[in-house]
């Protein structure tokens, strides 16, 4: 696998970070998380059945370690650690990674080998350094929540982590890209962050549109203002389908399946300008449509005519999915707490050395004892005297 030489120390909380280092974990790369003694609060945020099937997740393949940082034996212990590693993985303010002994100046002067990736959602530097973050508000600072809901309606958040995940792809990349460049120069690097980033770059064209004509461009609800028709429409069945059709082409043949090809030639609908200034009456000829039928038979005539439309389909539908059953989409995992646990199987999928799930994140402290004792040779009663004066 890409990365079996690469060990990993993961030294951030929560759910965004923590997944840069499970994805070098997925490939082969020795992974050690470090937490508090008291643990990552992430374990504590669980499931109705009492199980935090998140924290499981974002830390497989991982070793988990304990280690107060705050105490000076806990610094020195990473760092005996952090001088045997090759990728470093934060998620901390510029004075907390001070207070830790990781500020960028010190790494490069201890461990000049080291790649390390610190995740915010500000950045470490600039007027936001210190103030508190996450993806949600990364979100709505970026500019995506004012963007997202009803015309007529408050501002959206992602009901999932977007922020934070795209924060996380980004993370990632930076990783790749330090340790690229450290296998030419032999120096590593510290890349620093913020997930606001890829947010912006998301919207890079909004930002442009709006910076051109000094105006925001508001919600719009499932449409686009740049082209028509891209909406969800109910089916007659209670079920609801998503279409894009952007194009002259896909229009026609929309209309064609529609049983409307005089559409085609109407000034409403003739040009994409038009089809945008025009999208409600369009909106409401594709909803009766397609509202008289039910989904199957809405899908099957747009996929015939080459038309973009599916059904929209929630979790356990998906994973059911023929298409990603065939691809390998999904991996069920035993676990000895949560049973069997169905996930996404790691990515990029490859058809050599794929990505794999060894387990799913481990108990508290589990591997104590292999790490401090068997690779950093720490004696039993040098861990237990550790152990005593809680460092770890």
């Amino acid at each position: 696998m890409p990365f079996t030489e690469l060990t990993v120390v993961d030294v951030s909380t929560l759910a965004a970070a923590p997944q840069i280092a499970a994805f070098f974990g997925d490939f082969g790369a020795r992974v050690i998380k470090v937490e508090p003694p008291g643990g990552d609060p992430l374990r504590r945020i669980v499931e109705p059945d009492g199980i935090a099937l998140q924290w499981k997740l974002v830390n497989r393949n991982k070793e988990c370690v304990t280690l107060d940082l705050r105490k000076p034996a806990g610094r020195a212990l990473l760092e005996r650690m952090l001088s045997r590693a090759d990728v470093l993985v934060s998620a901390h303010p510029a004075a907390r990674l001070a207070r830790f002994g990781l500020e960028p100046a010190l790494l490069r002067e201890r461990f000049p080998q080291l790649v390390s990736v610190n995740l915010t959602a500000y950045g470490t530097d600039g007027p936001w350094a210190d103030r508190p973050g996450s993806g949600t508000l990364a979100e709505a600072a970026a500019g995506l929540a004012a963007l997202t809901g009803a015309p007529d309606g408050p501002p959206g958040l992602s009901p999932v982590g977007l922020g934070d995940t795209l924060g996380v792809l980004q993370g990632i990349i930076a990783a790749l890209v330090g340790l690229h460049a450290r296998s030419t120069s032999s120096e590593g690097e510290d890349l620093d962050v913020a997930m606001y980033e890829p947010i912006s770059s998301l919207l890079s064209g909004r930002i442009a549109a709006a910076s051109r004509r000094g105006v925001e461009s508001g919600r719009h609800g499932n449409r686009l203002p740049q082209m028509a028709p891209r909406n969800t429409y109910a089916t007659g069945d209670g079920r609801w389908v998503a279409l894009t059709a952007g194009t002259d082409e896909l229009v026609r043949r929309t209309f064609g399946v529609l049983g409307r090809p005089e559409l085609v030639s109407d000034p409403r609908f003739s040009t994409n300008a038009a089809r945008v200034a025009n999208a409600v009456a369009l909106d409401e000829i594709l909803a009766e449509w397609i509202g008289a039928r039910p989904c199957a038979a809405v899908v099957e005539a747009f996929t015939d005519a080459g038309v973009s439309l599916c059904a929209v389909e929630g979790p356990l539908a998906t994973i059911e999915n023929p298409h990603f059953t065939a691809r390998g989409s999904f991996t069920r995992i035993e676990d000895p707490e949560a049973g069997t646990v169905t996930m996404v199987t790691p990515l990029p999928r490859r058809t050599e050395a794929p990505g794999r799930v060894r387990h799913l994140g481990r108990s508290l402290g589990a591997d104590n004892d292999a790490v401090y004792g068997d690779w950093l040779g720490l004696g039993r009663d040098e861990r237990a005297a550790l152990a005593a004066e809680g460092v770890i």
